[in-house]
Formats: structure tokens, sequence, C-alpha cells
């Protein structure tokens, strides 16, 4: 019998777990793409005023990220966002893309755009709601 212990990983071994995963995952579905997909939008100092982060799974994309600085709100750059990663899910295949949100931050923003809630947890935080949303692409 061999001793093991739990540390708090440093972001290089979360990495090379997500990695191990994928390479896992890869051999068990034919035809898998794992892509990092990350968009930013910069003004004219260079400065990141927005973002997505995403990434290619087998048929779909995955939001994680998609922020707008305060400063730069309603003036569409969610949506250019938005449009970008779903050219992208395009080209790349996707068959839908999927993401989560809070009901402090953007499901109507989401909704606006033709995603549609797989679910809702209530009270996550707590007061609040978290929304899984999905959009097919036809």
């Amino acid at each position: 019998m061999y001793t093991t212990k739990i540390i708090k990983g440093t972001n290089d071994e979360a990495n090379y777990i997500r990695k191990k995963l994928i390479e896992f995952n890869s051999k068990n579905v034919p035809n898998g793409i794992y892509e990092e997909i990350n968009l930013c939008l910069k003004d004219d100092q260079e400065e990141i005023i927005a973002g997505l982060i995403s990434v290619v799974c087998w048929n779909w994309m995955e939001i994680d990220i998609l922020w707008v600085d305060d400063e730069h709100r309603g003036r569409g750059l969610g949506k250019r966002l938005l449009e970008e990663a779903e050219q992208i899910a395009r080209a790349k295949n996707c068959t839908f893309l999927k993401l989560n949100t809070f009901s402090f931050q953007a499901p109507k923003f989401y909704k606006k755009y033709g995603y549609e809630v797989m679910a809702i947890i209530e009270n996550a935080p707590l007061g609040n709601k978290h929304y899984y949303y999905k959009k097919c692409l036809n």
C-alpha cells in the first residue's frame, strides 16, 4: 500500500490534469476535438474592454466567460463577441453552444440571442439563480 495526500494544485498542475483528461476522452470518443477559443476586444489604447473565453469540445462550443467592462456596456460589444463565437462554432462544425450565467449577470441577454434554458439552480449563490443555457446551430 502507498500513501497519498491531497494538496492545493498550481495552475501548471491543473493544466496537466486537464491535458490528461483530454487524452483519456480522445481515446474513448472518435473524432474528438478540444480547442480553446479566446476572444478580446481592445480600445484605441490597446486596453482590453471585453472578452470571451470558450472551448470547442467534440460537437459543441462551451462559453465559459463573456465579460464587458462596465464603462463599455450597452454598446453591442457582448453581442459582437457572441456572434463571433457562434460563427467560429459553425466553422468548427459545432451543432450547439452552451454556457451558464447568474440572475445578477445576463440571463435576459442570452435569451435575446436565442439561448434556451436547460436548467436553473435556485439559491446559487444564495438569493440568486444559476442558469444553464443551450443554443442549437441549425
